[in-house]
């Protein structure tokens, strides 16, 4: 049987108690399992054992290279199934100072943020297969601007998004 899903992530961290309180005041994350200098965190809606292992490795430690001189991870995407909760998760994200963008990518409405150590992740909402259109579908060529008002007037601020659904390309 082929791959199905990505399990879990693994991150290296300065400080994990730092990294677990934005995780959790962030994204809502908790605690399953934790020992000195390590944690192992769930999403609420999940049904992993874990979503997110973080590792200590101390405030000595310098910033990740990868992407400008070294090769590496560019970031980690969860999905919401809500528009609502996109916003609800941009709002959080802004208080906190981590949001760095907000994308329109036709099928997907992404917002990326950056943890306490500068690590870069997403958090979209996936149109559902059963509202793409040709054009949505072409639309994929170009990015844009996130208007989260906007996609929720144009796909309902509580329409379930397209968790596990691929796209033709």
């Amino acid at each position: 049987m082929p791959v199905q899903r990505l399990n879990h992530a693994v991150l290296y961290v300065r400080d994990v108690e730092r990294s677990v309180a934005f995780y959790r005041d962030a994204l809502g994350f908790e605690v399953v399992m934790g020992m000195p200098g390590a944690a192992f965190l769930q999403a609420s809606g999940s049904t992993n054992d874990h979503d997110l292992g973080l590792f200590q490795i101390g405030d000595q430690a310098g910033p990740s290279g990868a992407g400008r001189s070294t090769v590496g991870l560019y970031h980690l995407a969860w999905e919401v199934d809500t528009l609502d909760e996109l916003e609800r998760i941009a709002i959080k994200l802004s208080e906190l100072g981590a949001l760095v963008g907000a994308s329109d990518h036709s099928t997907t409405k992404a917002l990326y943020a950056q943890d306490p150590d500068g690590l870069e992740f997403e958090v979209s909402w996936l149109v559902p297969a059963s509202l793409l259109t040709d054009d949505i579908i072409k639309a994929r060529k170009g990015i844009r601007p996130l208007d989260i008002a906007t996609e929720k007037a144009r796909f309902g601020a509580h329409t379930k998004g397209g968790l596990g659904i691929s796209v033709p390309a």
